[in-house]
């Protein structure tokens, strides 16, 4: 490979970690794919025009079903990949809102995922495919808690 450069192209994206309390304790919703089995935080591509917000909500809402109120953001992830095509790499950015539910239900999420859940806490982390997911769920619950979960 010679020396020539890459086209660098950024991108964004934003999501919800979404919690509830149900019998005592916290739990957060997953969606999830059946074939190998996937488990992910529900986000999306910002619509043009919209803000990082606006996306998140909608993303959230069309991929569980649920209808939710944005609390307070909670962090982001960024990460690199080559497109597969073009050689193009990108540098992704994905923003994440603590979020409850205010409506809906998880059997009205539409078809980019197999099944929407609620999972405890713990069970979530250890489901989530990607560990700076699991990261941003630890965050959340930190932010309702006051407890860092993660050093449990």
């Amino acid at each position: 490979m010679g020396t020539q450069e890459r086209r660098v192209e950024q991108l964004v994206s934003a999501g919800g970690v979404v919690v509830q309390v149900r019998d005592g304790r916290l739990e957060v919703v997953l969606c999830g794919h059946a074939s190998p089995e996937q488990w992910r935080l529900p986000k999306g591509t910002p619509d043009p025009g919209e803000t990082l917000e606006q996306t998140a909500l909608r993303e959230v809402r069309e991929e569980t079903g649920l209808e939710v109120k944005l609390l307070a953001p909670v962090d982001s992830i960024s990460y690199w990949f080559v497109g597969q095509r073009n050689g193009v790499r990108f540098h992704k950015t994905v923003y994440f809102f603590l979020m409850e539910p205010i409506g809906g239900s998880p059997e009205s999420h539409d078809a980019e995922f197999d099944e929407v859940r609620w999972f405890s806490i713990e069970e979530a982390v250890n489901r989530l495919a990607f560990q700076e997911e699991a990261r941003m769920v630890h965050e959340a619950m930190r932010q309702v808690t006051g407890v860092d979960h993660e050093q449990r």
